[in-house]
């Protein structure tokens, strides 16, 4: 799943300095991400040693699909509710949105042998942690990255689909390669992004939590997609 728009609610957050309230904020924002991640993880793998990923999959249809699509269905519903869904309501939505999103990454334990899989989980842990305090701490305005990133994220979807039909092993690797710089600067300019919204809200208010929710969606999206296009170039499979 390769989508990582920002939520465009973000660029109206006032960009005024407040380092306290940016620092909850943004560790706010990591421990829902953390949640997504680790709600995605045991749902993912029960799937798949369960078998439920392959009875959906098997079972014809429109299963497959909407196993696909029912990620971006909740992305589409969190960023369009921002001002009318209460915060316990989005919440409600992220949950389902990470839980949705681990049936759909069921297949990768069915692909991956389980010692890739732990490897580079670690390996993106790492890169992502490393990038993330990159983003935090640098005095550079990362921002004028941010169209040059989405550019580049645009032409990866695009040439994706085009080789899900050429099925060309060399065009896999280079998409691959593109895609985990891509997700790297990713993480370093959303995080930056995120600080600054903080710096803007009123921590602990209704207002704050529902633009944390949102932001960790970002982040979140940037560390699957990460873990993915690592595990294309660096996984065992089975």
């Amino acid at each position: 799943m390769n989508t990582n728009k920002p939520p465009l609610h973000f660029d109206s957050v006032s960009d005024s300095a407040n380092g306290d309230v940016a620092k909850n904020f943004v560790a706010n924002v990591f421990a829902w991400m953390t949640i997504g991640l680790l709600l995605t993880a045991f749902v993912a793998g029960y799937s798949a040693s369960s078998g439920l990923y392959l009875q959906l999959v098997g079972s014809g249809g429109l299963m497959s699909w909407v196993i696909l699509l029912a990620p971006f269905a909740f992305i589409i519903a969190m960023n369009a509710g921002l001002q009318k869904y209460s915060a316990t309501t989005l919440t409600v939505l992220f949950l389902a949105f990470s839980a949705t999103m681990g049936i759909s990454l069921g297949s990768v334990f069915l692909i991956y042998s389980i010692g890739s899989i732990t490897q580079v989980f670690v390996i993106t842990a790492g890169t992502f942690g490393v990038m993330a305090f990159v983003g935090y701490t640098t005095t550079m305005d990362l921002s004028k990255f941010g169209s040059l990133l989405f550019m580049a994220l645009i032409g990866v979807v695009i040439a994706s689909i085009v080789n899900w039909f050429m099925q060309s092993e060399m065009m896999d690797f280079i998409i691959s390669i593109v895609g985990v710089l891509v997700f790297t600067g990713l993480v370093a300019y959303d995080t930056q992004r995120i600080k600054r919204i903080g710096a803007g809200v009123e921590y602990g208010s209704a207002g704050a939590t529902k633009l944390a929710i949102l932001a960790a969606v970002s982040l979140y999206l940037n560390f699957v997609n990460l873990f993915l296009f690592l595990l294309r170039l660096l996984g065992g499979r089975r």
